[in-house]
């Protein structure tokens, strides 16, 4: 029997198809993208999840003409099959590939890029009003999980929508996930509803009204075991209906033909509409529906085993560190606590949360919200470590100079996947905390050269009760260095000469350290001599360190991980500028260019930009040839 997905052109051509047609396609799907995972790693069990709702949402809507929009992008890989990219998807995340998110440069049928969640509706609703501005008539429809509900954005698009009154569907994809078990007080809030007046008003005569039937106690008892059935009939439609959103649901999302004729029968209504569907995550694949959480996010693995435990690393991941290192700290001192928004496991919080469950807080995909939080738990003496992705951070910029840093709070930011992340690319590559931080008064900012030196850091953040302070580190192991004695705070900002050297000065941060070390092994081996600096502190900068660096070198270059805007090539730039007597050593920046950095593996991505070892050497080599000295450049 030959393959449906094989001879698929265009997602219109599922109009023809049968039910018996469109199950096969669904089976054909999940088959893919198992196959695929496997093999080069992404975002599993959302994308199974949504197989036939992807499915039935392309029978039903002319895509691009009609604008599905999809939240996060964990859930995309069917909708990208469906849309021309099947001959491609094999490349999935890798360097030139289908990239593992929604992307607009990628297809025509990706209305917006995602990879951060709650975004889907305030998109949408932009959509409608653009369509309605201009007097077309198209649909459009935004895909949201229930775990992205709990980012306020969502809210904010929710409320606005329905007060536009706009044609616009919202699908509210019920997993009962997000990356992890969902948290939050949506739950509590509409049981709060179901007590209210109205409600329990019903509630009461329908209880009277039961009462008179004969064998009436026999009805009333029947009637409250229906009662919970009863509520989340009632409840979420009161709670979406106040929002001005017409409410269907919930419904079975993986019965395609429901799907099917639900999505033809509101489509022609007006106004907002919200579709509540109930699917599970990693549908079709045994392994991904019994450890959900386990399954969001893999690397490569094996299809017919699933993925198995491996060996544990050699070399701890700096997260890992991080982990163990909290968990020391925390023994010590009953005030810490630690904040994470969604990605308990992401940032190593999970075995926090077990041994220290009433001093762990997850808040849901709420990065505002925890910054603020942290903030007040700050303001009554606790130390809070908000332990978040460098990229997450970007989301509650405004709460960390308004909340934290203007009133001298001692919250302490955990940076996980400072810089260059890999395969998911420029929306999850942390490479501009640096310098979003640096400009932030009363902020403190150090970054590790190595695990052992990311446990003194945490210890010197907690120490440090003047004001906020954050340290940043990279995704993956660290480099292998011992991890003895106890953690002690630095002296701050002080920075570290390593190694001593005449001819140029290699002042390095944080993971660019190690790479740092080996550029100077190499220069040696040219003749050229390399001190290399570990500066440890962007804020505040070891300036004796500088005019050390600037009086005994012939050329000071910079080595970061994070953009050349802003960074610590500007602080270094902006620190010789403002000398009495300049410093006559010309002093040149190697970091990431001013542009987003498309996905690819991590080290491809360094030697690229020239971060590598090798490249650092060749730099410089061309740096102190006697053309380049003679331009001054």
């Amino acid at each position: 029997m030959s393959s449906i997905l094989d001879n698929l052109n265009d997602p219109s051509e599922l109009v023809g198809m049968t039910t018996e047609q469109l199950r096969r396609l669904c089976h054909e799907l999940r088959e893919e993208i198992v196959s695929t995972v496997s093999a080069t790693g992404g975002h599993l069990g959302a994308s199974l999840g949504v197989v036939e709702l992807t499915v039935a949402l392309h029978r039903v809507f002319r895509s691009p003409r009609d604008k599905i929009i999809w939240d996060v992008g964990h859930q995309a890989y069917g909708h990208k099959l469906l849309t021309g990219r099947h001959g491609r998807f094999s490349t999935l995340r890798q360097r030139g590939g289908v990239s593992g998110f929604p992307k607009r440069s990628e297809s025509p049928h990706d209305m917006f890029g995602v990879g951060h969640a709650s975004t889907s509706i305030s998109a949408a609703v932009g959509y409608a009003q653009a369509r309605d501005l201009k007097g077309e008539d198209h649909a459009v429809i935004a895909v949201i999980g229930d775990g992205a509900l709990s980012g306020g954005m969502a809210f904010e698009g929710l409320n606005n929508a329905g007060q536009s009154g706009s044609n616009l569907i919202v699908v509210l994809n019920d997993n009962e996930m997000s990356i992890a078990p969902n948290v939050g007080a949506l739950a509590k809030y509409l049981t709060r509803i179901t007590s209210g007046q109205l409600y329990t008003r019903f509630e009461a005569d329908m209880w009277k009204i039961l009462g008179k039937f004969p064998k009436g106690d026999q009805v009333q008892e029947l009637a409250s075991r229906v009662k919970e059935g009863l509520k989340q009939i009632i409840v979420p439609t009161i709670l979406f209906e106040e929002l001005g959103f017409k409410y269907f649901g919930p419904i079975d999302g993986h019965d395609l033909p429901l799907m099917i004729r639900t999505l033809e029968s509101v489509r022609r209504l007006k106004g907002p509409v919200l579709i509540h569907t109930v699917t599970t995550k990693g549908k079709g694949y045994a392994p991904a529906e019994k450890e959900r959480a386990k399954y969001h996010g893999v690397g490569k693995f094996d299809r017919i085993h699933g993925v198995t435990p491996s060996a544990p690393p050699k070399i701890p991941a700096y997260t890992t560190v991080f982990s163990d290192a909290m968990l020391a700290e925390a023994a010590k001192d009953d005030r810490i606590v630690a904040i994470t928004a969604a990605m308990p496991e992401g940032t190593g919080l999970s075995e926090f949360r077990d041994r220290h469950p009433r001093r762990f807080f997850d808040v849901g995909i709420a990065e505002q919200h925890a910054v603020t939080f942290a903030a007040g738990l700050a303001c009554e003496g606790l130390r809070p470590v908000v332990a978040i992705y460098s990229t997450f951070l970007q989301r509650a910029y405004d709460q960390v100079i308004h909340d934290v840093a203007l009133q001298k709070l001692p919250v302490i930011f955990a940076i996980d996947r400072g810089g260059l992340v890999g395969e998911d690319g420029p929306t999850h590559h942390g490479t501009f905390d640096m310098s979003f931080l640096r400009i932030v008064p009363n902020l403190l900012l150090m970054a590790p050269k190595d695990e052992d030196e990311l446990r003194h850091m945490l210890a010197t953040a907690l120490a440090y009760e003047s004001g906020p302070s954050a340290f940043r580190y990279p995704r993956g192991a660290g480099v292998g260095v011992s991890l003895d004695g106890e953690a002690t705070p630095l002296e701050i900002g002080k920075a570290e000469i390593m190694q001593r050297g005449d001819d140029v000065a290699l002042l390095a941060y944080g993971a660019t350290v190690a790479a740092a070390v080996q550029a100077a092994a190499k220069l040696a081996e040219s003749g050229i001599g390399a001190s290399v600096v570990n500066m440890r502190f962007l804020k505040p900068l070891d300036e004796d360190v500088l005019a050390w660096a600037a009086a005994h070198h012939r050329r000071l270059v910079t080595i970061e991980e994070n953009s050349l805007i802003g960074g610590l090539g500007s602080a270094v730039l902006e620190w010789a500028a403002s000398q009495e007597e300049r410093p006559e050593a010309p002093i040149t920046p190697i970091g990431i260019p001013d542009r987003f950095i498309e996905h690819a593996s991590r080290d491809s991505l360094l030697s690229e930009l020239g971060l590598a070892a090798d490249g650092i050497a060749a730099r410089v080599i061309d740096l102190l040839s006697p053309r380049t000295m003679r331009a001054g450049s």
